[in-house]
């Protein structure tokens, strides 16, 4: 995906995604964020987006925390 300064047109609030690849570490979508272990995540899980932040990052919910991903890092769950 290419590099924008506004939220990430792709995907709403609300939608269906999964993981699609490893992740080196995890941040946390917190107001003061925290790098997290990956393996709180594994390829594959799905989450709900729950914010669309700048830069193409959004804040996915997953079952084990609410996390910072690029938009490239998930796809939409068919």
């Amino acid at each position: 995906m290419e590099q924008v300064d506004g939220p990430c047109p792709a995907f709403d609030t609300g939608a269906l995604v999964h993981l699609i690849r490893d992740q080196p570490y995890l941040k946390t979508a917190d107001p003061m964020p925290m790098l997290r272990p990956p393996d709180l995540v594994e390829v594959g899980d799905e989450g709900v987006v729950v914010e669309l932040r700048p830069r193409n990052m959004l804040a996915v919910r997953f079952r084990r925390g609410t996390f910072l991903l690029a938009a490239d890092q998930v796809e939409p769950v068919d």
